[in-house]
């Protein structure tokens, strides 16, 4: 464990139960401000995602600093937040078949809340338009263009735009203009492609909208076609994309923690990463070879968000630039060291993970180091959450 977490934790190492998954409270909220404070300065709202931590202390973290309100991808999390407090959040995922009858069924539960969800195909709009004509309500809705991850979402341009105006006309639903995420950012080699795909990200959006705006009134709402929101997300991208002129909302999540995807294109630097996993070493069977207890359940088997495959083992191991996590099974992480180091039998390693949202999503919490070295709990309450 590096000694500078070491010194400000009021714990011992050989008091610390491993695998541990390590918050720094203060890094943490100094994530938190700035990405306020970048929101603040560019006049965009910021609606972060909550997939990567999941817990309600860093989600008022987030709304105490300004947030407008949360996005998460599950109902389940939507639920569970909103059990808690949540007043406006965003479901940015498609729901479909039973989902649209538990959306509405929230949105009677929490009629002081405000839910959005988005589409991005005319006979889903419909679907939603029907739903919410049959219980009374308009339903907050965006149009998701893909712009460039080839996952959800229209083509921008005029197909994106005539699909608006499409679905302006559905009873129901109350358009709120046109959402993207650029996650293919995770799969750029260089700091200028960050920047390249986080500038497209932004004015494909703003073309779109453009397209729609030439087209005047949009008869069947009350808004103007000049008042329809422009919503970006996407961790690498947001602060080029978030500072076009024309966005007006942000939603990044991996900003609160980073990882070793971030540092690998040139977000962050490792000091700025708020979340490791502390493990400690139970064997070394070969002068070049050891284990720690921290395997596929604690690290995850990512090499990379969004299927990149850029990084290097399973994770950073903080200190040790030359050791790499080759192989993990579920319990075991099985690391190559040179033969002359001298990691021993019972020393705690720390690791930045190579994507903290699954390591999250793996644990049942997080423990957090508090500004005077004392160590808190905070539970993983959206964990899990699969429907």
């Amino acid at each position: 464990m590096t000694e500078f977490w070491q010194q400000e934790m009021a714990k011992t190492v050989d008091e610390l139960e491993t695998p541990m998954v390590l918050v720094h409270r203060a890094k943490l909220e100094q994530n938190v401000r700035e990405m306020a404070e970048f929101a603040r300065e560019h006049g965009v709202r910021l609606r972060p995602h909550l997939k990567t931590h999941k817990t309600w202390e860093i989600a008022e973290l987030q709304l105490a600093a300004g947030a407008v309100g949360l996005t998460c991808a599950k109902l389940g999390e939507a639920t569970v937040f909103l059990e808690r407090g949540a007043r406006d959040v965003l479901v940015a995922y498609p729901l479909v078949g039973p989902k649209i009858r538990r959306l509405f069924e929230l949105m009677a539960q929490y009629p002081q809340a405000v839910l959005q969800t988005l589409t991005a195909e005319l006979a889903h709009a419909q679907a939603l338009s029907e739903a919410a004509v049959a219980q009374g309500v308009q339903l907050k809705v965006w149009l998701k263009v893909d712009s460039g991850l080839k996952r959800v979402g229209v083509e921008p341009g005029e197909r994106a735009a005539q699909l608006f105006r499409e679905m302006a006309q559905l009873p129901g639903l109350d358009v709120q203009g046109f959402l993207t995420h650029a996650g293919h950012a995770y799969g750029a080699q260089t700091p200028e492609q960050v920047r390249a795909i986080g500038e497209y990200e932004a004015h494909c959006l703003l073309e779109t909208m453009a397209l729609v705006q030439s087209q005047g009134e949009i008869q069947s709402q009350k808004q103007n076609a000049s008042s329809l929101a422009v919503s970006v997300g996407s961790t690498p991208t947001v602060r080029i994309s978030g500072a076009v002129s024309g966005v007006t909302e942000i939603r990044p999540g991996n900003y609160v923690f980073c990882d070793a995807t971030q540092i690998r294109l040139g977000v962050v630097r490792p000091e700025r990463v708020s979340l490791r996993v502390l493990s400690r070493v139970v064997s070394r069977p070969a002068g070049d070879r050891i284990v720690i207890d921290a395997g596929a359940k604690t690290l995850a088997l990512d090499r990379g968000a969004h299927g990149s495959d850029a990084l290097q083992g399973y994770g950073l191991i903080v200190g040790h630039e030359h050791a790499v996590i080759e192989r993990l099974s579920e319990e075991h992480g099985v690391v190559r060291i040179p033969t002359d180091s001298h990691i021993r039998v019972g020393d705690v390693l720390e690791i930045i993970p190579n994507h903290s949202c699954p390591v999250a999503n793996l644990t049942d919490h997080l423990t957090v180091l508090n500004h005077d070295g004392s160590l808190s709990v905070w539970s993983v309450i959206a964990r899990g959450q699969t429907i």
